[in-house]
């Protein structure tokens, strides 16, 4: 049944923007991101630093004090930039230029993946302006990495060149999430047991923001906080990302060759509170197309989350009623990775 076609971008994505070795050392300065919400904007100094290599050095001095950072960190903050990864640059790279090529297709090869149905795996979309159905904010691309990775047939490798990426930082994630077992004072394969990680239910959101003179307003994605247990973003160039801390946003410019992570709602139910998943928007660069590769690294499906025993007594009351997993994405969407936050339906 024929129908009409969504209004795509017009502008194409040049395969030099995805270069990062350049955009970093070029990137947009926060005074141009602008928000006409009532709220104050911060700079990025208050972002914490995660060195993976310290928290995984055999330096017995070293490792502990790596950890207990970590610990403060996921506490008080719920996001940090993580340096020294392990994660290959080139295979950043090849990802974030095959993401650019994808969204540079026609608009009749990326409407082979418009979503048709919920569980769809593939899924491509538009999000328009508040009332302007003629102005794109964003568009995505929406795939399932794991527990099996499928990608789209077009543009040529770049399916391989997701793959690559998917499994590399899914490496990264767990075994930080090894880590963070470590400073919650249990053994490092705590988290793969209570929720199930060999089976994880992992989402990820390809997005490119065009600059706000393309939008009627400098939102891309509103205020919101992501499932799963850690969330990991690599980015083509500085400025967009604002976190919620304090009562301010906090513009996020990552340093060179990092991967920005932060808790996810699953997480925070499972410590009852502990660990925070923090509050996050899009605001649209006044210069320059933003591309991003953001990934939900979850539970089984069938894992019921709920606030584990260890951080549950008389004086830390349960804060969180208990969900399996996939039953808290198919309410918010499904494998929607910016839908409505699950910890307001499950807060007591």
């Amino acid at each position: 049944m024929a129908k009409t076609a969504p209004v795509v971008l017009t502008q194409n994505i040049n395969i030099s923007d995805t270069q990062r070795a350049t955009s970093f050392n070029h990137s947009t300065d926060s005074s141009s991101i602008n928000c006409q919400e009532h709220s104050i904007s911060a700079p990025d100094d208050e972002i914490p630093t995660i060195d993976y290599s310290m928290i995984f050095s055999g330096d017995v001095d070293q490792r502990p004090k790596a950890l207990q950072y970590l610990a403060y960190v996921c506490e008080e903050y719920g996001f940090f930039y993580l340096i020294n990864h392990g994660l290959p640059d080139n295979v950043i790279d090849k990802a974030l230029k095959g993401v650019s090529e994808f969204f540079n297709l026609t608009e009749e090869e990326k409407l082979e993946y418009e979503k048709k149905d919920s569980a769809d795996r593939i899924r491509w979309g538009l999000g328009f302006s508040p009332g302007d159905h003629e102005a794109v904010k964003r568009e995505y691309l929406k795939v399932l990495p794991h527990p099996k990775f499928e990608g789209p047939d077009k543009p040529a490798g770049f399916s391989k060149s997701l793959e690559d990426y998917y499994q590399r930082d899914r490496e990264v994630m767990i075994n930080l999430a090894k880590a963070v077992s470590k400073t919650l004072g249990f053994e490092e394969n705590y988290l793969e047991k209570e929720l199930g990680l060999e089976i994880g239910a992992d989402v990820s959101a390809m997005n490119v923001y065009p600059p706000w003179f393309k939008s009627n307003t400098p939102i891309g994605l509103p205020a919101h906080h992501d499932p799963g247990y850690l969330v990991s973003l690599v980015q083509n160039v500085n400025g967009g990302l604002q976190l919620h801390y304090k009562q301010k946003w906090i513009n996020v410019h990552m340093p060179s060759n990092s991967i920005f992570v932060n808790i996810g709602d699953h997480l925070e139910v499972l410590t009852n509170g502990k660990y925070k998943s923090p509050m996050h928007r899009v605001i649209l660069n006044n210069k320059v197309t933003r591309v991003s590769v953001a990934t939900v690294h979850g539970p089984s499906h069938n894992t019921f989350v709920k606030p584990a025993p260890e951080f549950v007594d008389q004086s830390h009351p349960p804060k969180y009623r208990g969900m399996i997993y996939k039953d808290s994405l198919e309410a918010n969407g499904y494998h929607e990775i910016d839908g409505k936050s699950c910890l307001q339906q499950l807060r007591i």
